[in-house]
């Protein structure tokens, strides 16, 4: 129930903002199959998702199938990939990657595309994406945070609904 009152939330607010606004959907990658503790993160692993990260990434898909998106950008790292799989599998797009570090290049991409699109990216990068898009978000996603999702309208001044997903 909860699932489906966020979808049409969603495609409510997709739909909802004037034809020449865009909405740009960012999440952090799901949930990684290891512990994203400091002796892993130092090794410079590259993890897949857990099972609960599959999961979350189907339900993901699920919540964001009629929200319009026409573009998914990723970073070069497995779980992003991974947690935009399901959705671009449904909706038959490519997810575009754009390294982690190359923040300006991801909005640059995000502003020149239409119609809506979806950002998965990481804990660390998420603050900046939303600041260079025009909002204040949040400055800091907690390590073991995997269930925002931020909707940004992006109009004269944009507007940052921020939601949690399961």
């Amino acid at each position: 129930m909860k699932r489906a009152i966020l979808a049409s939330l969603i495609a409510v607010l997709a739909c909802a903002a004037p034809l020449a606004a865009q909405s740009v959907l960012v999440v952090r990658h799901a949930e990684r199959a290891d512990d994203g503790s400091g002796a892993a993160m130092m090794a410079g692993k590259d993890p897949d998702l857990s099972a609960a990260g599959h999961a979350r990434a189907a339900s993901l898909a699920s919540i964001l199938k009629d929200a319009d998106i026409t573009a998914i950008y990723v970073s070069e790292f497995k779980r992003t990939g991974q947690t935009a799989e399901p959705l671009a599998k449904a909706l038959g797009l490519k997810p575009t990657v754009v390294a982690a570090k190359q923040t300006a290049a991801l909005v640059a991409a995000v502003r020149a595309a239409s119609g809506n699109v979806l950002v998965v990216a990481h804990s660390d990068s998420i603050p900046v994406i939303l600041e260079a898009l025009g909002v204040e978000g949040p400055s800091k996603i907690g390590e073991m945070e995997y269930d925002n999702l931020f909707v940004i309208t992006r109009t004269p001044k944009p507007a940052l609904l921020r939601l949690h997903y399961r």
